[in-house]
């Protein structure tokens, strides 16, 4: 943590700052998949909502709408028509909130310990949540029981989905993937490739594979055809010297299919996957980056500079301690995928 001692600047990429961000730190950041509105979830118990305006080069965000849980708010996601937020966390409970019709919250799904994820899959019009008690549910928003409960083998720590792909990271270093046209099997269960804890999934856009971040700075890039296990690597990032930090959360560009990582080091970085370079290194912020999300076309990079909590109640200081919420503006050059310099071939 020495560096950060010395970084006093939580923007030093110029970022747009998000107005009245949450009181404590961020844990999960969801664009609507329909227009720019970005819902934050904290450790305050709140679930808050803003209307992000790009114009030009310029964005200004407005404060729209806020909901509150009994306990920190972990993940969220948005259901795939714009309408409606999905909020679960550490009161065990999902809630849904039609936030676009001014609708008030409802409780539509439970589990016996805290909510770490949360997924709409628009192709079965089911949610999926993947809990503390060692369960993945599917559930019909207008059901008081979930339709199926999976049992996964730990605690379910990350989850991605891109129907037909699902992939569930436990404790224990466990990835279990499923294919959603038959969701009670597990289609394969892979020990993470990384060494260390899992902390972040995120499915390959052609569904083909998915990327893993682990506490240990360390990115792995996974496919799950049998003949393309040649193509799977592992890299190295958000690290700085001998000191090595969590990559917290991966992003895959929607247009580019590029991905963007965040971590522990308070740095992002975009990357390449299919060239294996390094597109775009960001400078470091002086706090944690936690989550971050794309909105829906690209064209924006939300991001959170906050204490991730890695150090405990001891190492919080909520006098001194601000959150941030953050919009990043990529350009092409950052997220564009280039052929590596001396490859073979026409362009």
């Amino acid at each position: 943590m020495s560096n950060f001692l010395s970084n006093t600047n939580p923007n030093p990429n110029k970022s747009f700052e998000v107005n009245q961000p949450p009181t404590d730190s961020v844990s999960s950041l969801s664009f609507s998949p329909k227009a720019n509105f970005l819902v934050a979830t904290s450790w305050d118990n709140q679930v808050r909502c803003w209307e992000v305006a790009k114009n030009g080069v310029n964005v200004a965000t407005v404060p729209k709408a806020s909901i509150t849980h009994d306990h920190p708010v972990l993940c969220s996601t948005w259901k795939d028509d714009g309408t409606t937020v999905f909020s679960g966390g550490c009161d065990k409970q999902v809630k849904m909130w039609p936030l676009l019709s001014g609708g008030q919250p409802m409780t539509i799904a439970m589990h016996d310990a805290p909510i770490k994820e949360v997924a709409w899959i628009p192709e079965m019009n089911l949610l999926a949540t993947g809990s503390w008690d060692r369960t993945l549910k599917y559930w019909d928003t207008r059901q008081s029981n979930p339709v199926h409960t999976q049992q996964l083998p730990e605690r379910c720590y990350a989850m991605t989905v891109r129907h037909p792909l699902m992939v569930v990271g436990t404790a224990d270093r466990n990835l279990v993937v499923y294919n959603l046209q038959n969701p009670q099997v597990e289609f394969k269960r892979i020990v993470s490739p990384l060494k260390y804890q899992t902390r972040c999934l995120s499915a390959f856009p052609d569904q083909q594979g998915f990327l893993v971040g682990s506490i240990e700075g360390r990115v792995g890039v996974h496919h799950l055809d049998d003949s393309q296990q040649g193509k799977n690597f592992t890299f190295k990032c958000h690290r700085e010297g001998n000191e090595i930090y969590s990559v917290n959360s991966l992003n895959f560009h929607p247009v580019h299919h590029t991905f963007a990582t965040a971590g522990s080091d308070g740095a992002f970085n975009f990357w390449d996957k299919d060239s294996k370079q390094r597109l775009k290194a960001m400078l470091r912020c002086n706090q944690p980056i936690p989550c971050s999300t794309f909105n829906s076309d690209g064209s924006i990079f939300a991001y959170s500079v906050c204490y991730d909590w890695s150090k405990g109640a001891e190492n919080s200081n909520p006098t001194t301690a601000k959150t941030y919420i953050f919009l990043h503006l990529p350009q092409e050059s950052e997220v564009k995928g280039k052929p590596r310099i001396g490859a073979t071939g026409r362009k």
